[in-house]
């Protein structure tokens, strides 16, 4: 192909073009900065610099002076509302829902941000029509997940099913886990009122939503106990290995009573010690421990206490053996003993707690659901220090 000589002539013609539209662009810009109040830059500059209240203060001047600034009054709610003055951001995003020219996404958008407001001051049942209003429109899956959250922390549970599935059909992630739970916590009212044949429906739909579910075979055992068939409910709680091995010594206790319960205590023992092998626990070893030193004696208890040691060494695990040690110890050294197994005992307190793995509040029991960030199975069936160790 020949080279047309007339292109480099238009290479300068094209350069000026060039710079003549960003001298355009680079005009507008300034024409449109000049036009923004100074508090706005004022109040952004405080943000940066991290002075909430200074920027709230600028911003609210801006408003004043400019109430078009509709994407302003939404960064003042939302201020507001992170500050917990859950009030002025009612009022600022009621203004803006009662202005007659937004456009119907914004409106969207202003009510959205007030069923937050509702939300994070507790008045639920305002934040639960809001939010409803918003089904079917462009913010209807984060409305959906508001209203999840609603539901559970009123504890309707059906509802909250019912949520949580419409949001997993709609595409917006799976939600299994959490519809068992809620089976199970329906269940678990069911059983406090003796309801048992309403429970294990329940519960079998629990375990249809997620069948790995620990807490949906341990409710299992309980309803099959209450009925009075031992055996079946052993056989549940004995599912809970094929589920989850760390989670049996949440039902060790139950085994063990169990197993007692139909006379045969040492089947039940050498059940819980197969458990112990495979997975190590404190929780699991307490139960051991009381078990042997009823059925097979001191020295037994002190050598299971002893081995457990050798295999993982833990304070927990320290001050369980100092507790063998003393029922056989000789009495000029009880005392000393005593005391060292006091002060152990006064520090593991401190390490025998379970640690969510979202948000890691710790608490003294085992929860199906965090006190600190309302997440479902988050918390590892075995202690703080255990984990420690383990990682």
């Amino acid at each position: 192909m020949e080279f047309e000589t007339w292109w480099l002539s238009a290479i300068p013609v094209f350069f000026a073009l060039g710079w003549i539209a960003a001298r355009i662009d680079i005009k507008q810009l300034v024409s449109e900065s000049r036009t923004l109040p100074r508090g706005y830059f004022k109040g952004l500059n405080f943000l940066l610099n991290e002075q909430p209240d200074k920027a709230i203060d600028a911003f609210i001047e801006v408003v004043k002076l400019d109430p078009e600034t509709i994407e302003l009054h939404f960064a003042l709610g939302n201020l507001f509302r992170r500050r917990g003055e859950t009030e002025r951001a009612i009022r600022v995003h009621q203004n803006l829902l009662a202005r007659a020219d937004l456009p119907l996404d914004l409106q969207w958008q202003a009510q959205f941000e007030l069923g937050q407001d509702y939300l994070k001051a507790g008045l639920l049942d305002r934040a639960e029509e809001t939010f409803n209003q918003l089904v079917g429109t462009q913010y209807g899956a984060q409305a959906g997940r508001a209203l999840l959250e609603i539901y559970q922390r009123e504890k309707e549970w059906q509802r909250a099913i019912d949520s949580a599935q419409a949001l997993q059909d709609s595409g917006a992630g799976g939600r299994q886990k959490e519809i068992a739970q809620f089976y199970c916590e329906l269940a678990q009212d069911e059983l406090v009122r003796s309801d048992t044949d309403k429970a294990l429906a329940l519960l079998d739909k629990a375990l249809a939503a997620d069948r790995k579910n620990v807490r949906a075979a341990i409710l299992v055992g309980d309803a099959l106990l209450a009925m009075g068939n031992v055996e079946d409910a052993l056989a549940a709680w004995r599912r809970v290995e094929q589920q989850s091995v760390p989670h049996v010594a949440l039902v060790a206790q139950r085994l063990m009573d169990g197993y007692r319960a139909v006379g045969r205590p040492q089947e039940g023992l050498n059940l819980l010690k197969s458990y112990l092998a495979e997975a190590p626990s404190i929780d699991l070893l307490e139960v051991v421990f009381k078990v042997v030193l009823e059925m097979e004696g001191v020295d037994a208890a002190n050598q299971l206490m002893s081995d457990e040691l050798r295999r993982t060494p833990t304070l927990l695990g320290l001050d369980k053996l100092l507790e063998a040690r003393l029922l056989n110890a000789r009495p000029e050294i009880r005392p000393e003993l005593s005391m060292v197994q006091n002060l152990v005992h006064g520090y593991t307190q401190k390490l025998a707690r379970y640690q969510c793995s979202h948000c890691g509040f710790k608490a003294r029991q085992y929860y199906w659901q965090c006190p600190g960030c309302s997440q479902w199975e988050t918390y590892p069936p075995r202690r703080t220090e255990e984990l420690n160790v383990m990682s």
